[in-house]
């Protein structure tokens, strides 16, 4: 018997309507039951064995999921990074692994050769092979000993690395660093145009709306990529008003945001050493922060899932300062007491520094410890669980403008400087204030401090570049530095056409493409909200696409009201293959079994084929479980690989993940 197509399923419903129209409701609903249980079967039809008893045993109907799985690219000429895998060394350094493990071709590199984020594998063709055919040749798979992984894990957990990546509402497990591979390009490379896919292996509802969870921070973060560069740079830029008389500034010291999306506490205070080395060490006036660039982006932080406190939520912001999140790090003492100490600290807040200890199981802050954020200080409601012991909490700090003053003053005044006036953030650029309120709360004229801004910063303080970036956005899930990235993509995009299209001219300043985003002589900074740069991603992708574009609200994925399709995220991945910067981009994913948001993959599917040869993306909120990636198949053909699965009630991540699972098994073996 010939099962129904999704076409036909189409069709039918139409003669559905003509029928219902003529024959009434009774009628309508007999058929469209017929209609749609023939789709069901038709839908577990076309699903491969593996994927359709996954689904059966997550109890998911097959409404619930969207799956396309692409070839892309061709066998010979492979894009994807080189394969992991992962090996157990004996205590003796004996390897263990199996001679069916790698392949005939396969070039084993050394642990060593990829402890590092930005290392890059060294080529095993000749120097005539290079020259013949412009490109690099890349070994076939890296091998890695599983102890390396297990060192990453320790360091991840020992608190002296950046660990305020975690701002994300899934759980990553610890990262193991992924290898960039560079792209060779030529002066006239241009970017990619739409081509027509090979045949899918499998297409199956692709056209369905779907909440996407953090899959929808590809999006994003590849048009970012094409838009801004791959090399691109935030530049937070500081200038004062008024005259710098030896060490002393009469005047206001000005921090302009760039919106950078990573200003962490350290690097503000590397900021603030810069300002030091530029020579003002005490200012006779105020720190204003300029977070102009982007305005109007606050949002509640319990508007989501009343969760406020979780990093996850934070706001974006013009000058956002450590994700405006603090972690608060616990020692147990003798007294049945616990010692807290806070990174960062807070200029002008109490914080207690010993808490009470119960005997309870140690849970999030918000039920450990119920913390609270005064206007002045903060509370605890509860006494922290002796179970603790050392451990790390971090909290989301309610106001980002509040907490990024509070940062500035106490590392101002840390590292040995004065402030006579305060730290003021606003969201307008600066203008000379003509008054200063002396003793005696009376108005004066201010005098030096009235002249106009510096023409030129004093400190121009670069961000780390965008393939950081995205890297730590994609690994890890961070949801605020993708709305900063969202919101820079409208921002900066029109200094860099200024630039593209200004003629060049003995007449014309170099900086004249900063006229709309950066030097005050030049006029007001490029200002943009979320409207904006929602319209901005929005029109990218109706210029390079074809499909309709997804509906956004924040790029992050942190939404219930955003959708995209199967069909969306595999064209978008299929356009990013065969981009310059694709290097970038493929290796800001977790990889399957290793590291990222995927690497409990191997946990789960211990003997899957996807480990260490699936580049992805995953999403997860409480009724939706997705990915999308690229897959390297066994036959040496590239993938393209999306999977959506929605719920109308809540649903059991680790139910449901193991179907997503099965995909990438499923891929891997092709």
């Amino acid at each position: 018997m010939r099962i129904l197509s999704t076409t036909l399923y189409s069709r039918s419903l139409n003669l559905v309507s003509s029928l219902q129209a003529q024959h009434g409701q009774l009628f309508k609903l007999s058929l469209l039951g017929a209609v749609t249980t023939l789709a069901s079967v038709s839908a577990h039809a076309v699903l491969p064995d593996t994927i359709q008893a996954a689904l059966t045993r997550a109890a998911l109907k097959p409404t619930d999921i969207s799956i396309i799985v692409t070839p892309v690219g061709e066998k010979t000429a492979s894009r994807l990074p080189p394969i992991i895998k992962v090996i157990d060394t004996k205590n003796d350094g004996a390897t263990q692994i199996s001679s069916t493990d790698l392949q005939a071709d396969t070039t084993i590199t050394p642990a060593t050769n990829a402890t590092h984020k930005n290392a890059v594998p060294k080529s095993n063709a000749s120097s005539n092979d290079k020259q013949n055919n412009n490109k690099i040749t890349q070994p076939t798979a890296i091998v890695i000993d599983k102890k390396d992984i297990v060192k990453q894990e320790r360091k991840l957990h020992s608190y002296t690395d950046d660990t305020y990546t975690y701002q994300s509402i899934e759980n990553p497990p610890p990262v193991l660093p992924t290898l960039v591979i560079p792209h060779q390009t030529s002066p006239n490379d241009t970017k990619p145009a739409p081509k027509a896919n090979l045949k899918s292996l499998i297409k199956y509802q692709p056209d369905v709306s779907r909440t996407p969870a953090s899959t929808m921070k590809l999006i994003p973060s590849f048009i970012a990529l094409d838009t801004l560069g791959a090399d691109f740079v935030w530049q937070t830029r500081v200038y004062h008003s008024g005259m710098i008389i030896g060490n002393k500034l009469l005047g206001d010291l000005i921090i302009q945001g760039s919106g950078d999306p990573k200003m962490t506490h350290e690097r503000v205070q590397q900021l603030l050493y810069r300002v030091q080395k530029a020579g003002i060490q005490h200012i006779e006036g105020n720190i204003i922060v300029d977070s102009a660039i982007f305005h109007s982006v606050s949002k509640n932080p319990a508007a989501f899932d009343n969760a406020p406190l979780r990093p996850y939520n934070a706001s974006p912001d013009g000058f956002l300062v450590n994700f405006s999140s603090m972690g608060i790090h616990s020692y147990p003492l003798d007294s049945g007491q616990a010692q807290l100490t806070y990174t960062p600290k807070l200029a002008n807040y109490q914080m207690p520094s010993v808490i009470d200890t119960r005997t309870a199981a140690c849970s999030q802050a918000s039920y450990s410890l119920a913390p609270q954020w005064q206007t002045d200080k903060l509370t605890f409601n509860a006494n922290l669980p002796e179970s603790c012991g050392e451990h790390i909490f971090y909290v989301a700090y309610p106001d980002a403008k509040d907490f990024a003053v509070r940062v500035i003053a106490e590392k101002w005044q840390a590292i040995g400087n004065t402030l006579s006036g305060n730290v003021i953030a606003q969201e307008k650029p600066y203008q000379a204030r003509n008054t200063l309120k002396t003793a005696n709360n009376a108005q004066a004229k201010r005098g030096l401090a009235a002249l106009p801004v510096s023409p030129l910063p004093i400190v121009s303080y670069p961000s780390l570049t965008l393939t950081e970036q995205i890297y730590d956005i994609n690994h890890f899930s961070n949801n605020v530095m993708t709305e900063q990235v969202a919101l820079s993509i409208d921002a900066y995009r029109k200094a860099a056409t200024i630039k593209a299209d200004t003629p060049k001219s003995t007449n014309t300043p170099n900086n004249v493409a900063d006229k709309s985003t950066s030097l005050y002589q030049f006029g007001m900074p490029k200002s943009t909200d979320y409207s904006q740069a929602l319209a901005t991603l929005n029109d990218w992708w109706q210029t390079h696409l074809t499909t309709a574009p997804p509906i956004m609200t924040n790029g992050s994925g942190l939404c219930r009201e955003c959708t995209v399709t199967a069909a969306n995220l595999n064209e978008l991945l299929t356009y990013a293959y065969d981009h310059p910067s694709f290097g970038a981009y493929v290796s800001s994913l977790g990889l399957a079994g290793v590291s990222g948001t995927i690497a409990a993959h191997s946990e789960r599917l211990p003997e899957s084929a996807a480990i260490g040869r699936a580049w992805i993306k995953t999403g997860t909120l409480d009724n939706v479980t997705s990915m999308a990636g690229y897959v390297k198949g066994q036959s040496g053909q590239d993938y393209a690989v999306v999977g959506i699965i929605n719920t109308e009630q809540s649903l059991n991540a680790y139910t449901a993940r193991p179907v997503l699972d099965a995909l990438l098994d499923w891929t891997a073996q092709q």
